[in-house]
């Protein structure tokens, strides 16, 4: 078994960047979900409301943050896009933390995009957002991410769920951080801590699916025979479960198509 694919989200549901190599820290993958937008609420905004925030590009480089838009992008440095402090909490599901308001034009490029008034914010270093503690230990923490620092996913998981909607899925549907080949179809849903170079991940829970993964990624069009074929094979309980949610031991870095081992 070997990384097939790496990624990130550097902005909660906006696009996602492959990566030939991935640089990890305490908060998980670098730079993944560090930034979020909010409404007039303060309150988180993803594509379960906007679709259309799937295809907002974000890069993220040593100097400057950049939104691309179909032909349109705008950039702020690096320095700019880290805002501000701020003592009013923004909400992510269930947790308030302290974020980050960035005032830069940014924020009316991004509110015209969307056509709803949205503020970016910055997840600072200090901010410490604790997993929930039936899975994890406490100190271990996550950025904006829905509740984990890393997603993991198969190949063949994928390939399977295709096969059942009669067209190609592309993996960034479910938002993944590790592309997983050279296993069998949901092999994941049977590991509990893998290593991949140095980083050892520990596999704690599966991911409870919404409507994202139905959005087409290049239209933003919500294609519903994605989540009938993912409730006919699927359904736990209540609940679609793809792919594992899962903590990392450890900080370094992993590439692609570095040998994936099972420890357990």
């Amino acid at each position: 078994m070997y990384v097939s694919q790496l990624l990130n989200y550097p902005v909660k549901s906006c696009k996602g960047n492959q990566l030939s190599e991935m640089e990890i820290d305490s908060f998980g993958p670098k730079w993944d979900r560090r930034w979020m937008l909010v409404d007039s609420d303060d309150r988180f905004v993803t594509q379960r409301q906007i679709a259309e925030m799937g295809q907002i590009g974000v890069s993220v480089s040593s100097e400057d943050v950049c939104f691309d838009y179909q032909s349109e992008h705008i950039e702020l440095s690096l320095i700019e896009a880290q805002g501000h402090k701020d003592e009013r909490l923004v909400t992510v599901w269930q947790d308030q933390v302290k974020g980050n308001r960035i005032d830069h034009p940014v924020n009316d490029w991004l509110s015209e995009k969307l056509e709803k008034k949205v503020q970016l914010v910055y997840m600072p270093l200090e901010t410490v957002r604790q997993v929930d503690p039936e899975y994890a230990q406490l100190g271990e923490r996550v950025g904006f991410a829905d509740g984990f620092p890393f997603l993991i996913i198969s190949e063949a998981s994928v390939e399977f769920l295709s096969e059942k909607v009669g067209y190609a899925l592309d993996v960034q549907r479910f938002r993944p951080n590790i592309v997983i080949s050279g296993c069998d179809t949901f092999a994941e849903d049977k590991w509990q801590q893998i290593q991949i170079g140095e980083i050892v991940f520990d596999l704690v829970k599966p991911c409870s699916r919404c409507v994202i993964p139905t959005i087409d990624l290049v239209t933003g069009q919500k294609q519903p025979e994605v989540m009938r074929a993912m409730l006919m094979y699927r359904k736990q309980g209540n609940k679609v479960m793809m792919g594992q949610n899962a903590l990392h031991r450890g900080e370094g870095v992993i590439q692609v198509a570095q040998e994936v081992k099972i420890l357990g």
